[in-house]
């Protein structure tokens, strides 16, 4: 068979030029501040700013290209001897097979929570222990459209689910690595007392948004965008998150220390202070703020899981201010959240329109599933768009865009991991109406067939079936994960 390789560098997003040089054994690329090498098992030739090469393999023949950072003075061979290489490949099998191996999931579906847990475990860096949203930029939410942002970033609410779902299935390593990561996000709070919605990989503040005029988008969608200015959004739900999961890892990981218990102690101090605010909520809507039932809800979260927490460890805390503040959420959020006209849960106070984030509620233990509010509340979700509701074929819209305009142009997809919180709402209220429990496995099941053929999700799924988004997102996966193990555990042994 013949092959045709080709190696061209685009560094700083295609905006610094470089240096190629082709030498013994591969070339290297040189720019300011960085090399790059390529290994090469056969000749390679130049072609314009990168480089090429032509070769055929027969039966039993094995060629490796080696791409890496590499020093910018030296001028040496840059082929790993063929020992090497295949000590480094099977080194690689190795780590994973092992790693995998400590995966506690025994349930249905179990190569799908698998894929899930290698997806969130490759999401994650190494050196901070964070778990990037997504390894891509300005991949679109609609084709053509303008919705395309940078996810190549640590987001405190999607980590935090994420640990969620780790510590589900037994790597309670990541999820450690993780908690360091928070520690040090949470010795770094704004003057306010507050934590940002999101932090670069090495835990970097300030991430400005910029647009890249000088490339074209996935097929022609533009603009490119790279860093996010959502960064310097007010988004309260993050806390709630938080809270939630600092209180699973000291519940199934280890025990927190008292350092990071002072830390969170402010955080929840801040939330009693801060929650009344309107804010850009979870979706992180660039028109304007608002009373976001979610935000409210993921507050309340967060004084629970904090009283939770300090009664758990004997902690010192304001615990007479914090249950009075705890109760005064919860009974606004019945009150201004609730909507007698529509028999549900809006997406904030006074508006007219649904959000799929409110099928959290009996997740986070804030309603029971069975009653009576999030029963009607699952219902009118669980509806076609042209009857009011947020499903279209099994899958499920965050939000409607033309009745809550969110400040920005275009259309956007079905939210993959509202769909799985759909199942995993439904699941929960299946335990006393088992026609529910079918819905949620038919739905789940259908569900897995818009995953690639590797098993990987995208942020959302467009009508036609196809992806859309940033890809792999850590959000749909952990969903995926909790979905599967709930459900599987209500299915039971036997169905």
């Amino acid at each position: 068979m013949t092959f045709h390789m080709e190696c061209t560098p685009a560094f700083d997003f295609a905006r610094a030029s470089h240096e190629t040089e082709v030498g013994d054994g591969g070339a290297r690329f040189r720019s300011d501040g960085l090399t790059l090498g390529l290994g090469s098992d056969v000749p390679v030739k130049s072609h314009g700013r990168g480089v090429v090469a032509d070769f055929s393999l027969d039966e039993g023949d094995e060629a490796s290209f080696v791409l890496g950072e590499a020093d910018g003075e030296a001028t040496g061979d840059l082929r790993l001897p063929p020992t090497l290489q295949n000590e480094l490949l099977q080194g690689t099998v190795d780590y994973w097979h092992h790693w995998l191996s400590q995966c506690t999931y025994r349930g249905r579906w179990r190569e799908m929570v698998h894929r899930s847990a290698l997806a969130l475990k490759l999401l994650t860096f190494d050196p901070t222990g964070a778990i990037v949203a997504a390894p891509t930029c300005a991949l679109p939410e609609q084709l053509g459209g303008t919705r395309n942002w940078d996810y190549r970033y640590t987001w405190i609410r999607d980590a935090a689910f994420t640990l969620y779902g780790l510590l589900r299935i037994g790597f309670t390593e990541e999820a450690a690595q993780f908690m360091t990561f928070l520690e040090a996000r949470c010795r770094e709070l704004d003057p306010d007392g507050s934590l940002q919605i999101m932090y670069g990989l090495d835990g970097r503040h300030r991430l400005v948004e910029e647009e890249l005029d000088h490339l074209d988008g996935y097929r022609g969608s533009r603009p490119v965008r790279v860093g996010n200015d959502a960064y310097d959004q007010l988004q309260l739900d993050i806390y709630g998150e938080l809270m939630d999961s600092v209180y699973l890892y000291n519940k199934y990981g280890s025990a927190i220390s008292y350092d990071l218990w002072v830390s969170l102690r402010r955080l929840v101090n801040w939330v009693c202070d801060n929650w009344q605010r309107e804010d850009e909520g979870i979706w992180e809507m660039r028109g304007g703020r608002r009373h976001c039932v979610y935000s409210k809800l993921m507050c309340w979260v967060a004084v629970d899981r904090g009283l939770r927490l300090a009664d758990k460890r004997s902690f010192p805390a304001d615990r007479d201010r914090w249950l009075r503040i705890r109760d005064e959420i919860y009974e606004q959020i019945m009150e201004r959240g609730w909507s007698d006209k529509h028999q549900a849960f809006m997406q904030s106070y006074d508006s007219e329109t649904l959000d799929a984030a409110n099928l959290v509620m009996p997740l986070v233990f804030f309603l029971s599933p069975s009653d009576p509010r999030m029963l009607k509340t699952l219902d009118a979700i669980n509806r076609a768009p042209e009857d009011g509701g947020l499903v279209a074929n099994n899958l499920v819209y965050r939000y409607n865009l033309l009745a809550s305009p969110d400040g920005l142009p275009g259309e956007e997809g079905t939210f993959n991991i509202c769909t799985f919180w759909l199942v995993e709402a439904l699941t929960r209220a299946g335990r006393a109406d088992r026609s529910r429990l079918e819905e949620a496995r038919l739905m789940f099941e259908r569900m897995l067939g818009y995953a690639n053929h590797v098993g990987l999700f995208a942020e959302q799924t467009s009508m036609s079936g196809e992806a859309l988004g940033n890809f792999p997102q850590a959000f749909t996966h952990l969903a995926l994960i909790s979905a599967a193990f709930n459900l599987d555990r209500a299915l039971g042994t036997r169905d």
